[in-house]
């Protein structure tokens, strides 16, 4: 019964071909929209995640400033000072590296070409605290980095601008007004949380930049790199205790430095695209009801067309819960059919969303799941009112209708 029941829906189906497309056409948007709005968003998060994760891993930042966003006073607050991190890393316990952070904007010249970037002066642990990688030549030595020695090192983006395809290593790179070596070259990070080339950059000793490039002392930040495990609570208490002991603050005085966890920002814009993924998806699903809705008004019609036939099945003893088994196995046939195609579209949609925003394609095998058990259950829960309505039709009057 459950086979003839369910050739006779699909037969009825085949008759009406184009009714039938335009009767799921709402399932089918409706099911590639929500497919296609949680797989991006899922893309998107991850996007977010990894760039976050670009800055460093269990990452601290300090900076000068009372606090950040609106009403922060960093402008009137001390700067730090190297001793600052040489603090740090020998008081604050779970702690992996320390790296003071100077930087200024400077043009490069090089090979006759002229680049605008980032320069940045530090010591070795930068590289720790951001998790980079040598692409080509060496760090810096600890004669270099007492004596403020004339060496950099450059990012992919440099290395691109002013020497091409050519090795850097060993050239000359003029900054403003210093001439230093390049010995060595960072592999590429890409784009940053922020929108940022990350790969801008040229990295030289602090005490270089200090001394040859900007003329002051002072570190606008203090990148705290933690060790795995580490309780970040306790070393961010740490961390401000010390810091506050080390600008002779009161009791009664606030903070004039703030501490910004890299983890808590990833976990904050990965929260909030989630968010937004949750609202876009459930925008998409209002289709899927106009859909169930349009799936209900065809199979009445269907009804209506059908009085004849439906009085003749019953009048030569079909139950009543057969015809309504038929009517319902259409719906949930119509339903499902939209739901797998709309799937298939999804598909495609997302891998080129993907592909044009640059974010990471990340199929969701449970969304996709559920859309489809979703979209059948709507075939049962918008077929069962014509469906009942057929079964309980008075054969008489069924066969009288014109």
């Amino acid at each position: 019964m459950w086979l003839n029941t369910l050739l006779l829906a699909l037969r009825s189906i085949r008759r009406n071909l184009l009714r039938s497309f335009l009767t799921i056409l709402g399932i089918v948007i409706g099911v590639s929209a929500v497919i296609t709005m949680v797989t991006v968003g899922n893309g998107a998060t991850a996007a977010v995640q990894n760039q976050i994760s670009g800055l460093g891993t269990n990452l601290l930042q300090l900076r000068p400033g009372q606090r950040m966003g609106p009403g922060g006073s960093g402008a009137s607050a001390p700067a730090f000072k190297e001793s600052d991190g040489d603090a740090i890393a020998a008081q604050v316990g779970g702690v992996k590296a320390v790296a003071p952070e100077a930087r200024t904007g400077a043009v490069l010249v090089a090979n006759g070409r002229n680049w605008s970037s980032s320069v940045i002066g530090s010591t070795n642990e930068w590289l720790v605290t951001g998790n980079w990688k040598l692409s080509d030549g060496r760090d810096f030595s600890d004669d270099e980095l007492r004596a403020g020695g004339a060496v950099c090192l450059i990012g992919s983006t440099v290395q691109r601008e002013l020497f091409g395809s050519t090795s850097a290593v060993g050239a000359q790179l003029r900054v403003r007004a210093m001439s230093c070596e390049v010995i060595g070259t960072l592999q590429s990070k890409g784009q940053g949380a922020f929108g940022n080339d990350q790969d801008d950059v040229v990295l030289m000793p602090i005490k270089t930049l200090q001394r040859r490039i900007v003329g002051h002392t002072r570190v606008n930040t203090l990148l705290v790199s933690m060790n795995d495990g580490a309780n970040a609570e306790a070393v961010k208490s740490a961390l401000t205790q010390l810091m506050r002991e080390r600008r002779k603050l009161a009791e009664s005085d606030e903070d004039n430095f703030n501490i910004l966890d890299t983890k808590q920002l990833a976990e904050t814009l990965s929260g909030t695209t989630k968010i937004m993924t949750m609202l876009l998806g459930a925008v998409a699903a209002v289709s899927l009801l106009v859909g169930g809705i349009g799936i209900m008004n065809i199979m009445l019609v269907s009804v209506t067309e059908r009085t004849r036939e439906i009085g003749l099945r019953l009048a030569i003893g079909a139950l009543e819960r057969e015809v309504l088994l038929q009517f319902l196995i259409e719906a949930v046939v119509l339903a499902a059919l939209g739901g797998l195609i709309g799937i298939v579209l999804a598909t495609g949609a997302s891998i080129g969303l993907s592909a044009l925003m640059d974010v990471p394609y990340r199929f969701n095998l449970s969304v996709n799941l559920l859309s489809f058990v979703f979209s059948a259950a709507i075939g049962v829960l918008f077929g069962y009112f014509p469906a009942r309505r057929a079964a309980r039709l008075n054969p008489i009057d069924a066969l009288r209708h014109e």
